[in-house]
């Protein structure tokens, strides 16, 4: 996993690195100079103009270093500086080394001139910031932001602080190239507007500094993620992976069952029941037939069912729909079950529209809720992090693992820690990816990962599906039932 750290703790980073790595300030920057150009120049070619606007902080110093480097490179680079009261040593040095070699311009409003085409740099401001930006500075911004240019940002899109909510004006960059690690906001759904895709160079920061440093925050990676995965032993069988439930499917919404169904069985459970409206089991029958199925009572929907001890794991809502006998069965389930169950789609709806219920729901649950649901069940948020901290705080009421699913869906735990999955791309914004998802991790608790690692484990590999998929197939025409084909890909790269 990689920590996610505050504006302080990367001061802090910086400082232990320089104090305990043998290299000065201006040292690191110079290193940090030459990782950025080594990013830069593998994309764009000397053709293109370049023009670095820079503060007078160690950002406007990292953007004098980027500009020294590409001119030695043979790009054509101007650089704008935007002075602010005070400059930082390392921003002198850079400056008297630029001398005579490259244009420098001042500027203290919008008043300057940028080719079309050309490619903007910004480097006025870092992680650093405390404040939102005003006067000539948001002048500037949103000058650069309505040019015809490419925009790439140095560490941070100046504007953007990486730990609270931001307001005011904010550089829009196409690509941010941030150092050693992402930052918490980069994680979160408004500044994508503001960060484009970005992107990790390595700058060689303290690891000791990383192993001491406390975060709540995680991103999930591939090699974090491989040491979850359980090996299968040589004399294991189907008993020896768990037995899931799964209830789901009403008229009219038996696909979202199908897909579940499917999804469990590809995620390596040893046996399925899908407990079904009676209509539904021909569908079921006939699309899964590697999966048991248990007939309720109703034609056309869900409205009671008998959770046998054998069942090592519970997964409801897909397709379920809202039906009044829908919610009473719904809370005869919650009465009679203890063990940890996946809660989706109609099954979080009937949490939302019945708030009693939330102290039912078993401890060590997972609820995966897309937005739209999220909001149902905790209400209107004011930005981002007001939302991150709805969902850690309904994750502590419910003692349950909480997956709020989009792009880099976070998985937050009742101990307060969040971890951000880094795999998934937009294709997989289609109709029937959740209930793929619940149907992974149902099989995962069913196979006895405990809950935490069932969601981390399950939302990473559905997202690997996926860009499993895309990279076959494009985006555009991915549907959910590719995930499904793509699954054992998914795992076979874990193993």
């Amino acid at each position: 996993m990689i920590k996610l750290f505050t504006s302080d703790q990367i001061k802090a980073w910086d400082a232990t690195t320089i104090r305990d790595g043998g290299i000065t300030s201006f040292g690191l920057m110079q290193r940090a100079c030459r990782a950025f150009v080594t990013w830069f120049t593998e994309r764009y070619d000397a053709s293109h103009k370049v023009c670095v606007v820079c503060g007078t902080g160690n950002n406007g110093g990292d953007g004098l270093g980027i500009a020294l480097l590409l001119h030695e490179w043979n790009y054509p680079v101007q650089v704008f500086i935007v002075r602010g009261t005070n400059t930082t040593p390392d921003f002198d040095t850079s400056l008297t080394l630029l001398d005579g070699k490259i244009t420098v311009k001042e500027i203290t409003s919008s008043e300057f001139d940028v080719p079309t085409g050309s490619i903007v740099i910004d480097a006025l401001f870092g992680t650093g910031l405390s404040r939102e930006l005003d006067g000539k500075y948001a002048q500037i911004i949103k000058k650069l932001n309505k040019l015809d240019v490419i925009r790439v940002a140095v560490d941070v899109p100046s504007g953007l602080r990486v730990d609270v909510p931001t307001s005011g004006e904010i550089f829009r960059a196409d690509h941010t190239v941030t150092f050693q690690a992402p930052k918490l906001a980069f994680l979160l759904t408004q500044s994508s507007v503001f960060t484009g895709q970005w992107h990790v160079v390595d700058i060689g920061l303290s690891k000791a500094f990383v192993k001491e440093a406390k975060s709540s925050y995680f991103l999930v990676t591939q090699k974090s993620v491989k040491r979850i995965v359980k090996p299968r032993a040589p004399f294991s069988h189907k008993g020896s992976y768990g037995h899931a439930l799964l209830i789901a499917g009403s008229t009219g919404k038996m696909g979202a069952a199908v897909l579940a169904a499917r999804a469990a069985l590809r995620a390596g459970v040893g046996l399925l029941t899908v407990h079904i409206p009676a209509a539904g089991n021909v569908i079921m029958q006939s699309s899964v037939s590697e999966a048991m199925t248990e007939q309720d009572v109703s034609q056309n929907f869900f409205t009671a069912c008998e959770v046998e001890n054998f069942y090592t794991a519970t997964g409801v809502g897909p397709g379920l729909g809202q039906a009044p006998e829908t919610l009473q069965g719904f809370k005869n389930l919650l009465a009679q079950r203890t063990k940890p169950m996946v809660l989706d789609a109609d099954a979080l709806n009937l949490l939302a529209t019945n708030a009693e219920l939330l102290n039912k729901i078993p401890e060590g649950s997972i609820l995966t809720p897309h937005p739209g649901e999220f909001m149902r069940l905790v209400g209107a948020w004011s930005n981002d992090f007001d939302k991150l901290k709805k969902q850690i705080a309904l994750a502590g009421t419910t003692k349950s693992v909480v997956v709020l699913k989009g792009a880099h869906s976070s998985i937050a735990l009742p101990d307060g820690s969040v971890y951000f999955n880094s795999t998934g791309n937009p294709g997989m914004a289609t109709g029937g990816s959740g209930d793929v998802l619940t149907g992974i991790i149902t099989a995962l608790l069913a196979q006895g990962y405990p809950a935490a690692q069932a969601a981390i484990l399950g939302v990473y590999v559905h997202g690997l599906a996926g860009d499993l998929a895309a990279r076959e197939i494009g985006e555009t025409g991915l549907i959910a039932g590719d995930l499904i084909s793509y699954l054992p890909y998914a795992f076979k790269k874990l193993e």
